[in-house]
């Protein structure tokens, strides 16, 4: 019997596909233009190839940005991963309460990015915010307008405060659905609560993890909105991130060649860190 070929899905596809390329094909398309020109004004552009990518590389500016940046995202993840997880295995599977802790959990994931950064603005202001308040009163000189430290401190905690709901959330999904036969199991032969999740819950929650170090890695190396309604890159550049200054080079200098580069090293650098990622998570699935 010969097999008919049905293409009609294609059509509920290419709406897809189409918005897809007008959101990030011809944009980048556009980008890497930039990237390998040379505009002195009047639209008038000479061709420059790799050398703002050269210019880029070399440059200390650049260097100390992606410094700061994996050092963020380093510690968010080195944060929120395991604290989202012990508090998805301390949430209740049954009852009323589990209704509540999932809106509460899910309540900072709700809040507009730049309602965030206002939001943690106001508090952590060492005058009239709780957060500086509190800090201040406890005998430690906390001002994250002034000090590097203490700005740090302001934004690793603001991400930590709205995104590790999301890894609560993926984390309790994939506990949920592990199947009571085998905590039965586990009951049956003696195992304590440490082997249970060694054994049975950490295994089951291997792609949840990765799902959540994935998407917490892009959005956390890729942050802006946040840090600029808090710190504005600032005390001085101690939180200018990769993201604030593309926008810097962009915006307020108008750089357009260097930006240009500089984006497309850093979308080069999301992704092949994103292939590590998923190839060390994923490794040994084959067998």
């Amino acid at each position: 019997m010969k097999k008919i070929d049905n293409n009609k899905a294609w059509w509920f596809v290419a709406p897809v596909v189409l918005l897809v390329a007008f959101n990030a094909v011809i944009p980048l398309m556009t980008v890497v233009n930039f990237s390998v020109q040379e505009t002195f004004g009047d639209n008038v552009f000479f061709w420059a190839g790799v050398q703002w990518f050269e210019d880029v590389l070399r440059s200390e500016r650049f260097h100390a940005a992606l410094f700061r940046q994996v050092m963020f995202t380093g510690l968010v993840l080195l944060i929120e991963i395991p604290l989202g997880l012990l508090i998805a295995l301390a949430m209740p599977r049954k009852g009323p309460w589990v209704s509540v802790c999932l809106v509460m959990m899910a309540l900072p994931l709700l809040i507009p990015w730049n309602v965030v950064g206002a939001m943690w603005n106001i508090f952590a202001l060492p005058d009239i915010g709780l957060l500086g308040r509190m800090i201040n009163g406890l005998g430690i000189d906390y001002n994250y307008t002034r000090q590097p430290i203490g700005a740090w401190f302001t934004v690793v905690l603001m991400d930590v405060w709205h995104w590790t709901s999301l890894v609560v959330l993926l984390c309790y999904a994939g506990l949920v659905s592990i199947p009571d036969a085998y905590y039965q199991a586990a009951k049956v032969d003696g195992a304590r609560p440490w082997a249970v999740f060694r054994y049975i819950q950490l295994p089951k929650l291997k792609y949840v993890l990765t799902i959540a170090i994935l998407l917490r890695f892009m959005d956390s190396f890729m942050i802006y909105t946040e840090v600029v309604g808090l710190t504005g890159g600032g005390p001085g550049n101690s939180t200018t991130f990769l993201s604030i200054d593309l926008v810097k080079i962009a915006l307020g200098q108008f750089d357009l060649g260097p930006a240009g580069a500089m984006s497309i090293i850093y979308f080069l650098i999301i992704l092949l860190m994103s292939w590590l990622f998923y190839t060390l998570m994923m490794r040994g699935e084959d067998r």
